[in-house]
């Protein structure tokens, strides 16, 4: 298959135009009538990854390898280093990011992963209701995410509406109409905000809460007369016990 036919069908499956105006969703490196030798899906790259994959290789990425403003390539430093090391074996990348968080990924790690039920959609943002009490939910969100730890702002004994938004969207936090919001890269000053405003927050990590975009994408790619298969980035971050 060419590029341009595997970009159409991504587009098709959750639209580019979708994407938020900060994003850079779409093609990130390569050529639309390159031919593609196979497809590899992650959150993120790097050098290994990049190692291991034959030549034309597509990479179907969530987080952009270009993100902002890129004035010159450097090949010592991130990520013009990454970028050198797919042109010279012909690869290509494509990034689905916020455009897929909106279509899939979001919905699926709350329903999918967590188990709760959408109660409705906006956006980013999905929110179910019910009765939750806090210990309980909080031993669910771990075993369900398998992490070791959360960080929580406020405590609330009985939550009566939860939301959710992967990785990094306490930004949002005056768009929640729930009484706990689940994200990850809850920062200080987003805490200090949130208790002031009676929000509870859970910290579900960022890497921890968007790892499922490969799986999600290699159930919807399996049609296409290519073969797909997930390469495990690394989460950035470990846990030290010492």
């Amino acid at each position: 298959m060419r590029l341009q036919e595997v970009y159409a069908f991504l587009d098709q499956l959750s639209a580019f135009e979708l994407q938020e105006k900060w994003d850079n969703s779409g093609l990130i490196v390569g050529e639309m009538g390159r031919e593609v030798s196979q497809i590899v899906l992650s959150i993120d790259l790097d050098s290994e990854m990049i190692e291991e994959a034959k030549e034309g290789t597509l990479f179907v990425v969530h987080h952009p390898l270009i993100f902002g403003k890129l004035t010159q390539l450097d090949f010592a430093k991130y990520p013009a280093n990454l970028i050198e090391q797919m042109i010279r074996k012909g690869q290509s990348c494509i990034a689905l990011h916020t455009n897929f968080d909106k279509t899939h990924l979001n919905r699926y790690v709350f329903e999918q992963v967590l188990g709760f039920e959408v109660a409705y959609q906006e956006g980013f943002v999905c929110v179910a209701k019910g009765v939750w009490h806090y210990h309980s939910l909080l031993k669910h969100l771990k075993a369900r995410l398998n992490l070791p730890t959360l960080k929580v702002v406020g405590k609330k004994e009985q939550i009566t509406s939860i939301a959710l938004c992967t990785g990094a969207g306490a930004s949002l936090m005056d768009e929640i109409d729930a009484e706990c919001f689940l994200t990850g890269d809850i920062k200080y000053h987003d805490a200090m905000k949130a208790m002031s405003e009676n929000l509870m927050m859970v910290d579900i990590g960022h890497y921890e809460s968007e790892h499922y975009f490969s799986q999600i994408l290699l159930e919807e790619l399996k049609v296409l007369p290519l073969l797909a298969i997930i390469s495990n980035s690394k989460n950035p971050f470990h846990i030290e016990t010492v």
